[in-house]
């Protein structure tokens, strides 16, 4: 049995990542503009052409790992959200998280914009974790108050409601040419990319994730039981903290860089639990981040070459993929 879990395991990994190796190679070929597979080699020994080149260093490869970096981070925001809430449907774009997210960046480009300056990626981040938090600590007062699960997503869908209308009405009443192009950006979208903005994703993402991988033990704990992991000595009230600041840091990110991006949270690591058959932290959190980026990887392929040149909302990908599978898994849990 052990033998066949462990097989099991190892060879879902490898599939990962032999997905995550296709999707990646396919999204630097695939394009507008084709790049063969003899120009790119050229390109990466710097001798290629100057416009197919800048195509790909500045424009593809950025957006790639940017895909791959903010995917996975959605998606162990969204583990660690069902984690906290004991809830399987319980994600940043479900509970309103990214869209409080999204109103406080809006607000902070179109000032930043209309005074003709530019905001850095540490104002937008900080920005996303203010308006990620202010959502989140709504969502936790009303789950004082409510004990039902189903109602708390509720609220959660009524905040988001609230915080993408008021984004909206910023967006359509300005005035700069600029701060109209949000529109995009509100919609959620990996366009645009620069490597500044990957390094900076890749240092918050990467320590807020070697964090959530030091708490695996008490979050496999948490998972059996409140009062199981408070007789192991979890610091419950410590440990809650850390999963919401976590997971808020995380959406943050994504929603500072990319938009609210819908479903990833919720589908991924539903996937990632029937392909692995476990709910084991030390398995799930890099089976989540895995995951995260080839479904992203994917989608944004979708988005970008299906109805080329015109370009498709990232979310709008992810929702006609996500939505699917959450239906169906919730029927099937329902089922069993």
């Amino acid at each position: 049995m052990e033998k066949t879990r462990t097989i099991r395991t190892w060879g879902s990994f490898l599939l990962l990542l032999l997905l995550l190796f296709v999707f990646l190679i396919w999204n630097v070929l695939a394009g507008s503009v084709k790049l063969p597979v003899s120009e790119i080699l050229e390109i990466l020994r710097g001798r290629g052409d100057g416009t197919q080149s800048r195509i790909l260093l500045q424009i593809r490869l950025p957006r790639l790992l940017s895909a791959l970096i903010l995917g996975g981070a959605l998606s162990v925001s969204g583990y660690l959200l069902q984690t906290f809430f004991h809830n399987p449907i319980a994600g940043p774009f479900v509970l309103g998280i990214s869209s409080g997210a999204k109103l406080c960046v809006s607000i902070v480009m179109i000032l930043l914009l209309s005074r003709g300056l530019v905001s850095s990626s540490a104002a937008l981040i900080a920005a996303a974790f203010v308006g990620a938090m202010g959502s989140m600590g709504f969502v936790l007062a009303v789950s004082q108050k409510v004990k039902r699960m189903s109602l708390l997503v509720i609220c959660g869908v009524m905040i988001g409601y609230i915080c993408t209308a008021a984004t909206d009405l910023l967006v359509t009443f300005a005035d700069d040419s600029n701060i109209v192009n949000l529109h995009n950006w509100s919609m959620g979208s990996f366009s645009g990319m620069s490597w500044e903005n990957v390094g900076t994703m890749a240092i918050v993402c990467g320590a807020a994730f070697v964090l959530v991988f030091f708490l695996s033990k008490p979050i496999r704990a948490y998972q059996l039981g409140e009062v199981y992991a408070q007789n192991l000595g979890v610091p419950l009230k410590a440990f809650r903290a850390a999963l919401i600041l976590l997971s808020s840091v995380l959406s943050a990110c994504v929603t500072a860089f990319a938009g609210p991006i819908s479903f990833v949270g919720i589908a991924v690591p539903h996937l990632m639990k029937t392909l692995f058959r476990s709910a084991e932290p030390l398995i799930m959190l890099p089976a989540c981040f895995l995951g995260g980026g080839v479904f992203c990887l994917f989608c944004d392929l979708i988005a970008r070459t299906a109805f080329a040149p015109t370009e498709v909302s990232i979310s709008s990908v992810t929702a006609i993929f996500g939505a699917p599978i959450v239906i169906y898994m919730m029927i099937h849990r329902k089922a069993a």
